[in-house]
């Protein structure tokens, strides 16, 4: 669960006036069906309105940053490590600190996307016809992961973390990019 703000509450308190004197506007409403729809349509958007509100207010009071970020292959196993600190930049608390990281493969970084520039598995099998056709499908190009790497982030405090991702060894002239969502 996210940290809610003394803005949002502030924003949610709003939100339940308006929806109190739409209600009691509709109350007006002598026809029972149309006091209903126009209770239940003020509801609808209200909780919309709130919704949208919410996200919004979270990206602009919760403000997360990573720092030192570095990444370290590990050949022995096949993975990619990645260190650093999440810093919290803003005046509030942070729920929850997530890091996504982006691996693609060369050609697909640089635009440069040729033939030869993706993984086609073949063996004995696929020369002579057969072969199984799970096996002859081509390897992902791009790797997404998402790592949840600090929670409950008190504003001006950092936290170290280290993540593992597998590093596919077909994989030639790597870019990587990495984002950050405070939540």
């Amino acid at each position: 669960m996210t940290h809610l703000t003394i803005v949002h509450y502030l924003v949610l308190a709003v939100i339940v006036l308006l929806f109190l004197l739409t209600v009691i506007l509709s109350l007006r409403e002598k026809n029972p069906k149309t006091r209903t729809s126009m209770i239940l349509s003020s509801f609808g958007v209200m909780v919309l309105l709130a919704g949208f509100l919410m996200m919004a207010l979270d990206k602009y009071t919760k403000i997360a940053k990573i720092r030192g970020l570095k990444n370290t292959r590990l050949l022995m196993n096949e993975q990619i490590v990645y260190s650093g600190y999440a810093y919290n930049a803003g005046k509030y608390t942070i729920g929850k600190v997530e890091l996504e990281i982006k691996l693609v493969n060369k050609g697909h970084a640089t635009g440069n996307v040729k033939g030869g520039n993706f993984y086609k598995p073949s063996g004995f099998m696929d020369f002579i016809g057969g072969g199984d056709t799970a096996k002859r499908k081509n390897k992902p190009q791009t790797i997404i992961r998402t790592f949840v790497v600090a929670k409950n982030l008190k504003p001006g405090k950092a936290k170290y973390f280290s993540v593992r991702m597998p590093y596919p060894p077909y994989f030639t002239s790597t870019a990587d990019y990495t984002r950050v969502f405070a939540h």
